[in-house]
């Protein structure tokens, strides 16, 4: 059975509401919201996601579909309207990726059923979201499949290790889950934006990030006769403060390159000054030319900093993710299969984002898009923003990013 085009799915959606299949289900909506909240009270850091792959899998199967779990043992692909290896040589397929892993973080919603039940572990990035969004996108599509209503073989990818540098997208890419693919989608939580609707952007959404660790050494001493020692305390205070300084005045400043400090120790005593410190944190930049030259210029602001302090440095910088860069026709066929669904007012621009993401490397293989999936409640002031125990979402969220993939999956055969 053939599809109308385009041009008519879209005119007969904004008119009526329903121009597309593929809507979702009252009693599916439902079991999602209660999948994505077992995923939210079992959460599980990056290559560790045993359980979260062995639920999703086991949902498949229960749909008569034939997911693969990956080399490591966590994460899986699953391929819909495809026989056997016929995604060897058949028709190119739209992949949809969803990240699975969670945050070494406690859970701080005190008064929330469905809290996360492990110690200092919880799903404050949205992951089991966007994980509970390409599965029920997967479901509905293996029922337009049986309706012979899928036009076109659609990949879904459910990836580990998002949250751990340089993120799992690149092992998942070695194992061959875009073999076959022509485009590839994703949304990721957005806390700014409301329910119901969407944030796109042409090129650029995210920025780089590396990962950069510091230690420092000298000779210490007693606090009574600092002009004896290497004053380390006051080397890692000139490094925290001075660094990030140099390293924004010896590039372009619209490149965004950024230190950002999370985490700093030294000294055990109030009187003693250490002869160790340690700290660490993240680069993150908004251009590809800045980032290629972020590891020299942070190596040689430390060293002039550390030096000038007579303090000896040792430097851990690890390579990250380059930015997410949404390719133009890509980015279109969110934002029609979003129209398509709930109308143009529902799709909204978004600034670039100084977050990283590891679906950049994704897009280094193939065209492909992400979209910010709203997920405030429509007039809610407080900001559960990502990375905080406290972060939640308005659970409709779900409903709308299954019927915006379900959208891009039909609306994508032919293009």
């Amino acid at each position: 059975m053939s599809l109308e085009s385009d041009a008519d799915l879209l005119g007969a959606a904004e008119a009526a509401g329903a121009g597309l299949p593929g809507t979702l289900p009252e009693p599916l909506r439902a079991e999602l919201v209660a999948f994505r909240r077992d995923l939210h009270m079992h959460p599980e850091l990056g290559n560790q996601e045993f359980r979260t792959t062995a639920a999703i899998k086991a949902r498949l199967e229960k749909a008569g579909l034939r997911p693969r779990v990956l080399a490591a043992g966590t994460g899986l692909v699953c391929d819909i309207g495809v026989e056997g290896d016929q995604w060897r040589d058949g028709p190119e397929m739209l992949a949809m990726r969803a990240d699975i892993d969670a945050l070494p973080i406690p859970d701080a919603k005190t008064e929330c059923p469905y809290r996360s039940t492990v110690p200092d572990r919880a799903h404050a990035c949205g992951h089991d979201v966007h994980t509970s969004v390409v599965l029920g996108t997967g479901l509905i599509l293996a029922d337009l499949h049986r309706q012979g209503l899928l036009p076109q073989p659609v990949r879904l990818v459910f990836q580990p290790a998002e949250e751990v540098l340089p993120g799992g997208a690149a092992e998942a890419i070695d194992c061959g889950v875009l073999d076959g693919v022509k485009r590839i989608i994703a949304v990721h939580c957005d806390p700014r934006v409301d329910a119901g609707t969407i944030g796109l952007r042409e090129g650029p959404i995210t920025s780089a990030c590396d990962r950069l660790e510091i230690a420092l050494d000298g000779p210490g001493g007693h606090t009574a006769r600092p002009h004896l020692t290497t004053d380390l305390v006051t080397a890692v205070a000139r490094v925290v403060t001075d660094v990030p300084a140099l390293v924004a005045r010896r590039v372009d400043t619209r490149s965004g390159l950024a230190v950002t400090w999370g985490r700093i120790e030294s000294g055990h005593a109030p009187n003693v000054i250490p002869q160790h410190a340690e700290l660490s944190g993240t680069v993150r930049c908004l251009d590809m030319v800045a980032w290629r030259d972020a590891p020299d210029i942070v190596h040689a602001a430390i060293d002039e900093v550390a030096n000038l302090h007579r303090a000896k440095s040792e430097i851990n910088y690890v390579r990250g993710v380059p930015p997410v860069v949404n390719e133009p026709g890509v980015t279109e066929l969110l934002a029609d299969a979003m129209t398509a669904r709930r109308g143009a007012a529902s799709v909204e621009g978004t600034d670039q984002s100084l977050g990283g993401e590891d679906f950049s490397w994704y897009l280094e293989q193939v065209p492909g898009a992400m979209a910010r999936l709203g997920v405030r409640t429509p007039g809610e002031r407080t900001v559960r923003d990502l990375h905080q125990g406290d972060f939640d979402v308005d659970e409709s969220a779900i409903k709308v990013g299954v019927e915006l993939f379900t959208a891009a999956a039909l609306l994508d055969a032919g293009r």
